[in-house]
């Protein structure tokens, strides 16, 4: 099975703002974030996918989805490179 890590972004008060996150159905997922039913931080807001990777298994891209989360610098860098 393939899994996606993802970087989506909105603006908000004229400030774009990410969330990362992992999944099996990349286009699914977004559009659950999108209609309100993904995580609580993505409510209320309307994303776009900026970046992702695939990954063969399940692990490696739960391990990227940490990585990715906590460092804040890798994550501005790619924000910037899709803004």
């Amino acid at each position: 099975m393939t899994y996606f890590v993802y970087l989506i972004g909105c603006y908000r008060n004229n400030k774009l703002i990410t969330y990362v996150g992992y999944t099996s159905n990349l286009e699914k997922r977004i559009k659950l974030h999108n209609e309100g039913k993904g995580a609580k931080f993505t409510k209320g807001r309307k994303w776009k996918i900026m970046y992702y990777e695939r990954y063969k298994n399940k692990r490696k891209a739960m391990l990227r989805e940490i990585y990715l989360k906590k460092n804040r610098k890798l994550r501005n860098l790619l924000k910037n490179k899709y803004k």
